[in-house]
């Protein structure tokens, strides 16, 4: 594994007493599998869960490398994490991303095969909770890109410290850290990592947004600042998601044998919009039938706000979002169903 050029750093590592606050939230936990790509970060990462998970009754560290399989270097360079694990008595499981590759979209499979494997490895070590080395930095690069794309205040909200995903709880305690205290932390440590080509290349949209960050942070817009509005964000988040849990209760209403599910959506006339939306979010989540990836926000306004305006006007209207059937009645009504399978080229609104 080659180390990157040495040069005395402005930034100060990680100390041990920053480590433990930033650990505090893992310590009840019997174990953790620490994602280990041999960067900067996630090596840093290894190194600083290392030390602090050796006295008594803290959880059993273990570690896992992704082979994606993409570079001719990836196969040597999972292996040379796995020596440095051996080095720091951690166990280490390489984990490889079989089968044919994408030809487009690349990151985003190889991401997605990434915590597939490592959720995998979780489970099969008894449940550990995944912890990843993701940084400042990427949370001001998530906030970016995701406000090129339209997301809303969830999206807008960041990656947060600690979440479950399927039945893994995944937890990224650096979300506070700047990458360059972690390259600092390895270079402290003399512990070697790599720098993946990947990272710099502009066909990827993640590493096109990492060049601009000097420019926006030449205006004020730093990864800092950016990172406190993810967390406002949150908050605000937090509050819509708090006062939707109370109110969905009392706008279910029993299916009636229909198959599916109903909800008092005329009473969301005189709430705030975002409420109507998350609502209706919720609805489509908990409506039986096949599961589906909710819409991308942009649909779910025009539904939310389609069936509104006929639930003022007190007319009917059926549309078909995230392979539900939502009819709203004259009545306020709106029923949530499974869209009804299709056959080869025959809609069954044209039966």
């Amino acid at each position: 594994m080659s180390a990157l050029a040495s040069s005395p750093s402005e930034h100060l590592p990680v100390s041990a007493g920053e480590a433990a606050e930033l650990f505090a939230g893992l310590a009840d936990e019997a174990r953790l599998l620490v994602g280990v790509s041999g960067g900067p970060d996630s090596v840093a990462l290894l190194a600083l869960l290392q030390d602090w998970s050796q006295p008594p009754g803290r959880p059993a560290l273990h570690a896992a490398t992704v082979d994606h399989g993409l570079r001719e270097t990836s196969s040597s360079e999972a292996e040379a994490v796995g020596a440095l694990c051996s080095g720091l008595r951690v166990p280490h499981m390489i984990l490889r991303w079989a089968g044919p590759k994408p030809a487009t979209g690349i990151q985003q499979r190889a991401r997605e095969a990434r915590y597939a494997l490592l959720a995998t490895h979780a489970e099969a070590l008894g449940g550990a909770v995944l912890v990843t080395a993701h940084t400042l930095d990427d949370q001001a690069e998530t906030l970016l890109m995701r406000m090129a794309r339209g997301s809303g205040p969830s999206g807008l909200a960041g990656m947060r410290a600690r979440v479950r995903k399927g039945g893994t709880v995944l937890a990224r305690p650096l979300l506070a850290v700047p990458k360059a205290r972690l390259v600092a932390t390895a270079e402290a440590r003399g512990l070697p990592f790599i720098r993946d080509p990947s990272n710099a290349d502009p066909r990827f949209e993640r590493a096109r947004w990492r060049t601009l960050m000097p420019m926006l942070a030449d205006e004020g817009l730093t990864a800092e600042r950016l990172a406190v509005l993810a967390a406002r964000l949150a908050r605000v988040d937090a509050a819509i998601e708090h006062q939707v849990a109370l109110l969905l209760p009392s706008l279910m209403l029993a299916d009636e044998g229909r198959g599916g599910s109903r909800l008092r959506f005329g009473a969301l006339v005189d709430q705030p919009e975002e409420i109507a939306l998350r609502v209706v979010a919720e609805a489509l989540a908990q409506a039986p039938g096949p599961s589906a990836e909710l819409p991308r926000l942009e649909r779910l306004e025009g539904c939310v706000f389609a069936l509104l305006e006929a639930a003022r006007r007190g007319a009917a209207m059926t549309r078909t979002l995230s392979r539900c059937v939502l009819a709203l009645d004259r009545d306020g009504v709106l029923t949530l169903v499974p869209e009804p399978v299709r056959r080869r080229g025959v809609h069954p609104a044209s039966r």
